[in-house]
């Protein structure tokens, strides 16, 4: 059962929902109308997260009081499991910035970084859990913590949307040829990894992304229903989705028939 979520200020249109948004553009807005949620799951995601940063900064020498703040306020969450999974993900982001290290000396990796892509998508941002830039290519890696669902980088539209703010962040110092966009699942032993050119990735955020980011921004355009709906705080009241409920129910009858 969800609680009523406190606390972290999120955008209408966040990257971690734009799956969402871009497929059914009025979700947003009319998620907006229905408070905030969190559970177990995602405290415990949270924490995680949390304890990947505080890692992260302490093998660069960098402060983590929030971090530490954090992990204690979330601390009922905590188990032993978490350690491994944590240093897993750590491990591959140190290793990923050692290998751009040897190959320029001015790279540098950056944790928990504010991501602003409201070039395209008005007010939009996102926090980029590590980030490595170098000359030619820029790598967005995401850490995840669940294990319910497995989450590939293959044209992840969160992910692109993180690689858009990086690339506003960091375009001018370096020159960007390429976006790697990684996404780490220790839970579930999965690495999933793609790139993409820069030229593409601007392609389809002046071609898709910024026209359908606009109407949801408004909460016009048409309804879709899909498995996108599945953690949509609106869901209960939309009619579209409980037709795409319905016909997923026939669907599952007829195959079950005995034909």
């Amino acid at each position: 059962m969800g609680t009523q979520a406190t606390g972290k200020k999120h955008a209408l249109l966040s990257a971690s929902s734009s799956h969402r948004w871009l497929e059914c553009t009025p979700s947003a807005v009319a998620e907006s109308a229905y408070p905030e949620t969190t559970s177990a799951y995602a405290e415990e995601g949270s924490l995680a997260h949390a304890i990947c940063a505080r890692k992260l900064k302490r093998a660069l020498g960098l402060p983590h009081r929030e971090e530490d703040i954090e992990i204690e306020e979330l601390r009922d969450y905590y188990s032993e499991e978490m350690e491994g999974h944590t240093d897993r993900f750590v491990d591959h982001v140190l290793a990923r910035y050692e290998e751009a290290r040897r190959e320029c000396h001015g790279t540098r990796l950056l944790i928990e970084t504010r991501l602003d892509f409201s070039f395209f998508v008005p007010e939009g941002f996102g926090t980029g859990d590590a980030l490595i830039v170098t000359d030619g290519r820029i790598e967005v890696i995401d850490f995840k913590y669940g294990k319910g669902v497995r989450v590939d980088a293959v044209e992840n539209p969160q992910m692109k949307l993180y690689a858009l703010g990086a690339l506003d962040e960091f375009d001018y110092r370096y020159t960007i040829d390429e976006v790697r966009m990684t996404i780490v699942q220790p839970r579930l032993g999965h690495l999933s990894e793609w790139s993409q050119s820069v030229e593409t990735l601007l392609a389809w955020a002046n071609n898709e992304l910024h026209p359908l980011a606009r109407l949801a921004f408004i909460g016009k355009g048409a309804r879709h229903a899909g498995e996108w709906c599945r953690f949509c705080r609106a869901k209960p009241d939309c009619a579209m989705h409980r037709a795409y409920g319905l016909t997923q129910d026939a669907r599952l009858d007829f195959h079950g028939m005995d034909l």
